[in-house]
């Protein structure tokens, strides 16, 4: 990296910072997320009186807080085909794939892994160019960590509508997700509002004034540890199904970021979030059809699963 891939700022710790940790305090002097901060302590761009602080070090008044802040990642999508990515369908208006775990839906800065636009470019697909550049086609998305069915817009016609059908709950989104625990009633609605974690980044929770969020359930096997779920959407917000099914105390199986217990995770073998995007049901953007997709469940959850009903 070249200087000039670096942003230098120099800053003067104030008052009223006096016995902050050096994460913080650069967080709230530049603007920064607190997790951000961290990362540029841990990789040495930043300096306190000319020393390498430890991310919980404190400030005091007067000191010299230096940070060398390297340029955001050029997001660009890169044309490679990637392991595991299956077309399930494709006509001259939509493409459905069958998105493996690991693979974002699109790029981003902070994500340097593959993206279901990579995918596409690499295998010739040309898709809409409505939207961010980044994000062109992109009508809903997956988490990284949730495999399964997507839909990609290939001709502009095809982005509008099928952009306005999310907008409109008209898509019938339905998902299974192993989670710890029996959820009393076995089936129900969970209608919480969902924002931003307070305290931690790429987190969410559930919380007054957050956006409207809306999930149905059903249960589809109970077993000793785990109960598998099958899901329909409302809404569509991130984390929605992680952070509702965490919110009743019953998480998905795996899922340590929203309290699953990582012994049962380790058993069964799971380091991400037993939940699949099962099923993928609209109206064609252009005739009008009724069209529906399905999605068989990746390896490493049928596994877990095999081994959660063999500890019944």
């Amino acid at each position: 990296m070249t200087a000039e891939d670096l942003e230098h700022k120099v800053i003067q710790v104030p008052e009223g910072l006096a016995g902050e940790r050096v994460d913080s305090a650069l967080a709230r002097l530049l603007g920064l997320s607190r997790t951000r901060a961290s990362e540029l302590v841990a990789d040495g761009h930043v300096t306190l009186d000319g020393f390498a602080p430890a991310k919980s070090d404190r400030v005091t008044p007067g000191s010299i807080l230096e940070a060398s802040i390297p340029a955001p990642r050029r997001i660009a999508v890169v044309a490679a085909e990637v392991e595991g990515m299956r077309i399930v369908f494709q006509d001259d208006d939509f493409v459905v794939v069958d998105k493996p775990v690991g693979v974002a839906a699109h790029p981003s800065v902070g994500w340097y892994g593959p993206t279901v636009l990579d995918h596409l470019a690499g295998a010739g697909i040309r898709i809409s160019t409505s939207g961010a550049p980044e994000r062109r086609g992109i009508v809903h998305r997956l988490d990284v960590g949730t495999s399964g069915l997507m839909a990609v817009a290939k001709s502009e016609h095809a982005y509008t509508v099928l952009k306005q059908a999310f907008r409109d709950r008209t898509v019938d989104k339905t998902y299974h997700a192993l989670v710890q625990g029996h959820p009393d009633p076995h089936m129900g609605t969970i209608d919480a509002p969902i924002a931003r974690h307070p305290k931690h980044d790429f987190k969410f929770t559930v919380k007054d004034g957050g956006r409207e969020s809306v999930t149905h359930y059903d249960t589809l096997e109970a077993h000793r540890y785990a109960s598998l779920l099958t899901i329909k959407l409302e809404t569509g917000r991130t984390h929605q199904i992680r952070v509702h099914m965490s919110a009743l105390h019953h998480p998905c199986v795996g899922d340590l970021m929203y309290g699953a217990d990582p012994t049962l995770a380790k058993k069964v073998g799971l380091d991400r979030q037993w939940l699949h995007a099962k099923k993928l049901g609209f109206l064609h953007p252009r005739t009008g059809d009724y069209v529906e997709f399905d999605s068989d469940y990746p390896d490493d959850l049928t596994e877990a699963l095999a081994v959660v009903r063999d500890l019944d």
